[in-house]
């Protein structure tokens, strides 16, 4: 077995679950597996590693989870947009059909590929993050050999999940993907992504002198508090489904209640 990296806390974790996977027994070993990322682990032997271990996070496909979960993600270090947060997609979007139906196979494909190309919060390009995504996620399906429209049903909804590209969802699965993926901005998971997204940034809480922007426009690209006011609080008015509309409610209610106290904690 070839050895892995043991420069980051990542890499120390990879390795211990390298001596429990049967993955890396394979002819080719992991250097056949892996696209190394500049911190040292290898982002692709990691989901190859966390597909085996956490397949039941995706069922009922568990096999198609662990087919297309190598390419799901680009090495890229976003806490934000990383498995867990496709897992927590996946499991809203599980909730949804459930109540709201849905193809599980298209909706799978379209919640593992919805960021598999990375484009940074404060990029220009962000609002093409989709699009690209969507091309990426087609080419993929293509080469597995899935059927032409189910490839262009996956497609739309990864390109209509997104809330900057503004694009309308005309299928159900395409309603189903955005609503959860916007559950994922609501509530308490809400609160903690922005802020580490602000700080990844380098963004400021909030501005001292004004943090109400009585005195100014909204700036969420230095002021994390002013992403609230341009996004979050207005997610939940834009729901899709039934189902996901009830939960975005809830974590609406949970959103608003954490800057409420926030805004009181700094005075007001």
């Amino acid at each position: 077995m070839s050895e892995l990296p043991d420069t980051c806390s990542r890499c120390r974790w990879l390795r211990s679950v390298a001596k429990r996977t049967a993955l890396l027994s394979t002819p080719e070993g992991p250097a056949g597996l892996i696209a190394a990322c500049g911190s040292g682990y290898s982002v692709r032997l990691y989901f190859y590693c966390l597909a085996e271990m956490t397949s039941d996070a995706f069922a009922p496909l568990p096999d198609l989870a662990n087919t297309l979960l190598p390419h799901a993600l680009e090495p890229v270090d976003d806490g934000a947009h990383d498995l867990s947060h496709l897992q927590r997609v996946w499991a809203n979007v599980r909730r949804i059909a459930r109540g709201d139906g849905g193809d599980l196979q298209v909706l799978l494909a379209a919640t593992l590929l919805h960021d598999c190309v990375a484009v940074e919060k404060s990029s220009p390009l962000r609002a093409q993050a989709s699009r690209l995504s969507a091309e990426k996620a087609a080419a993929l399906l293509h080469r597995l050999g899935w059927p032409e429209a189910t490839i262009a049903a996956v497609a739309h909804a990864i390109e209509a999940h997104s809330f900057s590209a503004a694009i309308e969802a005309r299928t159900l699965e395409a309603k189903i993907l955005q609503d959860a993926d916007r559950l994922d901005a609501l509530g308490a998971l809400g609160v903690a992504r922005t802020f580490y997204v602000g700080g990844r940034l380098n963004r400021a809480f909030y501005d001292p002198h004004d943090p109400h922007a009585e005195h100014r426009g909204y700036d969420d690209l230095n002021f994390t508090l002013d992403h609230f006011h341009t996004k979050l609080l207005h997610l939940a008015e834009g729901f899709q489904t039934v189902t996901g509309a009830r939960l975005a409610q809830v974590r609406h209610a949970r959103l608003k209640r954490f800057m409420d106290e926030f805004i009181d904690e700094i005075g007001g």
